[in-house]
């Protein structure tokens, strides 16, 4: 039996957010185990995802409900939990960032080329796509690459710094289309075998390091969905190893997920199983970061765009499933569901965004075009 307690409290949290239990909306919420009622208590937004992923409850539109929940602002009315707790202290006593430089390589960017080969676009790129002229994602990915190689006025013959380069996808297609010669970094072994095994000729290569320990001098700096994994710690220090890579007059664009207000941690689900030590900086964090060191040239968000990205990915996952299936489990694939439509939902309702800014070490003369 239910704590009787518990349940009505949870009752009336999800009440407040148009969210039934066992209703009819597939939004609703269908509880199997009771205990389902003290973990949200007892652990918050961890005990919500963790329960999910142990088939405690579900709903027919995760996304929906996860969205209404976030909307009627359902975390901040939950008690404060020991895993919130300690990831505010961890951050505040911890710089694990830089302690532990390549944990989110090996935990995440490396648990299998044949998940991502299966949920992102042909280039395998995993950040957010660009869909103002698109309508696949493949589309939607290569018009991204695009608009930021014209942000940055790439032309034949600069050499260009990719920092956190993935799986090499936009050093390629900077290659390709652009005439450039590049190199990029990573901390995941599996992103560098594949982007090395993969560019085809081209006058490109990706590293397995720190971008910290880099050196050298480039035309233009790229960081596609990479600052997310640097700690607010050490936001001054990225700007300014950047400033000294970059060429006087060259360009830093700088695309990352964003959050509206200013933190020291992360999310104690998402850390503990997705993204270890991982945050999202302020646009408040970020223009202090820079300050004294670049001008802010041009500053684009496009975060609505990463909700329908994700429901691609999450679409292309499911359908890739039953080919996954043995090797992941199903505690598995209901981790990684509920990760793309949790994100996708914070994403929806506008809680988080997609930045992309354009810095230049002295100011543009006579100004910067913004382009679109």
């Amino acid at each position: 039996m239910p704590n009787t307690k518990s349940k009505a409290f949870v009752t009336d949290l999800l009440s407040r957010s148009n969210v039934s239990l066992d209703g009819s909306n597939p939004w609703d919420i269908h509880v199997h185990d009771d205990r389902f009622y003290d973990r949200v208590l007892s652990q918050g937004t961890l005990g919500v995802g963790e329960a999910y992923m142990d088939g405690w409850w579900d709903a027919d539109n995760l996304d929906e409900t996860l969205y209404r929940g976030l909307v009627g602002d359902i975390p901040s009315s939950l008690p404060l939990d020991p895993g919130l707790i300690w990831s505010i202290v961890r951050g505040k006593l911890f710089n694990m960032q830089r302690a532990r430089v390549s944990e989110v390589g090996e935990k995440h960017y490396d648990i299998g080329n044949d998940l991502y080969s299966r949920m992102l676009d042909k280039r395998m790129i995993y950040s957010c796509a660009y869909w103002e002229h698109a309508t696949t994602l493949d589309a939607a990915q290569e018009a991204k690459l695009d608009l930021i190689c014209r942000k940055v006025g790439l032309m034949p013959g600069m050499r260009i710094l990719d920092i956190g380069s993935g799986w090499g996808g936009f050093l390629k297609f900077a290659a390709e289309r652009y005439g450039v010669e590049g190199v990029g970094v990573t901390v995941s072994k599996e992103q560098a075998a594949y982007a090395n095994a993969n560019r085809d000729g081209l006058p490109i290569e990706t590293k397995l390091m720190d971008y910290q320990a880099l050196e050298g001098q480039f035309d233009r700096i790229i960081s596609i969905g990479m600052f997310e994994h640097v700690g607010y710690k050490n936001y001054r220090p990225f700007m300014e190893k950047a400033k000294s890579l970059l060429r006087p007059g060259g360009l830093l664009l700088l695309h990352t997920i964003g959050g509206n207000i200013s933190t020291t941690h992360g999310d104690p689900w998402t850390e503990k199983y997705i993204f270890p030590n991982g945050m999202l900086p302020s646009a408040k964090q970020i223009a202090a970061a820079s300050e004294g060191l670049f001008v802010m040239e041009d500053w684009h968000n496009f975060g609505a765009y990463y909700d329908k990205t994700l429901m691609a990915w999450h679409a292309n996952f499911e359908a890739a499933w039953p080919e996954l299936e043995d090797k992941y489990g199903e505690r598995f694939h209901r981790m990684w569901r509920y990760y793309l439509l949790l994100c996708a939902a914070l994403f929806r309702s506008r809680k988080i965004q997609l930045w992309q800014v354009v810095f230049s070490p002295n100011g543009v003369p006579g100004g910067y075009r913004s382009v679109r």
